[in-house]
């Protein structure tokens, strides 16, 4: 199957890989983020490429049709949701792992007047990307490691995600969650 990232092209901006245009470097190298979130900017700038040769993870750029400016990136690839059902049994839900998320800051500096570029990017790019991906695969849920900062945190949840219950979510601090995303916040929700 191959999905045709022009479907999800909108009025104003449009999807594609990392490495589908030679242009795409420049624009990487100009990318930013805000100081919270640095870890963002340099997976796009030194690891997505070697991910994506790799086939660990695909990383989406999302552009301004208009300017053609980068304005924001995402990340995904397969994963599992482990929880802890009882003292030593555990249930895995096949999941897809939204592992990368970022706007340009310079783009949101740019243009003022736009607003909540991460949410279009997620309703408009991530979400039809996750759905035609269940439908050819078992996948029941998408989630994130948030950085931990309770607006962002709100932030996601406004985008549907949720969080574990306490002891749920203390068993993937210290059982599950990748060594890059310590300190993060495990959220997910079902597709």
């Amino acid at each position: 199957m191959i999905v045709e990232f022009s479907l999800l092209d909108t009025e104003m901006y449009s999807l594609e890989h990392i490495n589908d245009s030679s242009e795409n470097t420049f624009l990487i190298e100009q990318f930013e983020t805000n100081d919270n979130s640095r870890g963002l900017e340099y997976y796009l700038k030194d690891i997505a490429l070697y991910d994506e040769t790799h086939n660990l993870s695909r990383t989406y750029l999302v552009k301004d049709k208009t300017t053609q400016e980068l304005t924001g990136y995402f990340s995904l690839r397969t994963g599992l949701i482990t929880r802890q059902v009882q003292d030593d049994k555990f249930d895995s839900i096949p999941a897809i792992e939204l592992a990368n998320f970022a706007v340009n800051s310079d783009y949101k500096k740019n243009h003022p007047d736009i607003k909540l570029l991460g949410f279009y990017i997620f309703k408009n790019f991530i979400i039809p990307i996750t759905e035609c991906i269940s439908k050819y695969l078992g996948v029941h849920a998408l989630y994130i490691y948030a950085l931990p900062n309770d607006r962002l945190i709100d932030h996601y949840g406004k985008m549907g995600f949720s969080r574990l219950p306490p002891e749920q979510e203390q068993f993937v601090q210290f059982h599950v969650k990748p060594k890059y995303d310590e300190g993060c916040i495990f959220m997910y929700q079902v597709l």
